[in-house]
């Protein structure tokens, strides 16, 4: 199939590579070129613009944040170099991006009216897993295009979720799993303060939590993260994090369904973010706060 893929960040490079693997014909394009070169290698394709990496069946966005998926899709104040602008009819936008419920409703109208299509597949995994091609992918979106993106989600996931017919369930699905995380990553943090400052070694506290009843992968690891106390390099940055917590909280208020625990971690990534270096941790970073609230704990 014949590939654009816009954004080749910790997790874009990944998802692209693993298409080339697959045999898709790939044209990249990126703000920062350097960030191709090991693509090129494997047989990418650079786009000079966006508009040149949608000439072919699809094109994957695979971005920060709602600015800059609106602004790649929109193109300039007059509509012009943009993927709306640019892709030809009934050829289809993947945008793989965690972005708000409005943002997907809009892109997802917007594209109807130029008859094209729009597809929301929001990713769950870290870089490593995007890198292996072991992300768990959503999607969302009318049964035909999802039907079209299914060899391109073989390639880059190891299992496929579909979510239903409306693009903006699968990005709400998303946002609600990043929320999880978010909340297993703060109660393991004040449970590691809690059992650190009476003692206890926080390794075998892990050990014992994930092989009894908290066998899961988010508790193993985002627990050996906070008991070893390294939250940088980020391979999901923590103003992403905090991001997706205020896109949840967005959500909860359009749908009126209250989140008081969402508010809670606002608040915390507003501390972390505060302080200094706060900007390049890992989202986890959140996990070490409770110690440092156990003022002379030296967990």
């Amino acid at each position: 199939m014949k590939i654009g893929f816009i954004g080749l960040g910790h997790m874009g490079s990944g998802m692209a590579s693993n298409l080339l693997k697959a045999g898709h014909e790939l044209t990249v394009y990126n703000r920062t070129p350097g960030k191709a070169q090991a693509l090129f290698s494997q047989g990418a394709r650079a786009a000079t613009e966006v508009a040149d990496a949608c000439r072919g069946d699809v094109v994957i966005t695979m971005l920060s944040n709602d600015d800059a998926v609106e602004g790649v899709t929109f193109g300039d104040g007059d509509g012009k170099g943009g993927i709306l602008a640019s892709l030809r009819a009934g050829a289809t936008h993947l945008s793989m991006s965690t972005i708000s419920i409005a943002l997907s409703e809009r892109l997802a109208a917007a594209h109807a009216k130029a008859g094209q299509r729009f597809v929301a597949a929001p990713v769950f995994g870290r870089p490593e897993a995007a890198a292996a091609g072991k992300l768990f992918i959503c999607a969302g979106g009318p049964p035909d295009a999802v039907e079209t993106c299914m060899p391109l989600f073989q390639a880059m996931g190891q299992s496929t979720f579909r979510i239903g017919d409306k693009p903006q369930h699968a990005n709400l699905v998303k946002l609600s799993g990043n929320f999880l995380f978010a909340t297993v990553i703060e109660s393991l943090g004040e449970a590691m303060a809690l059992v650190g400052k009476a003692g206890i070694d926080r390794h075998q506290y892990l050990d014992f939590l994930t092989t009894t009843l908290f066998p899961a992968p988010v508790y193993k690891t985002y627990g050996s993260i906070i008991a070893d106390g390294h939250f940088q390099p980020a391979a999901f940055a923590a103003p992403l994090g905090f991001k997706d917590i205020r896109l949840a909280i967005a959500a909860g208020e359009s749908l009126r369904v209250p989140m008081p625990l969402a508010s809670l971690l606002h608040d915390r990534f507003v501390r972390l973010l505060a302080q200094p270096g706060g900007e390049q941790m890992d989202w986890s970073g959140i996990g070490q706060l409770a110690a440092q609230d156990a003022v002379g704990s030296g967990a």
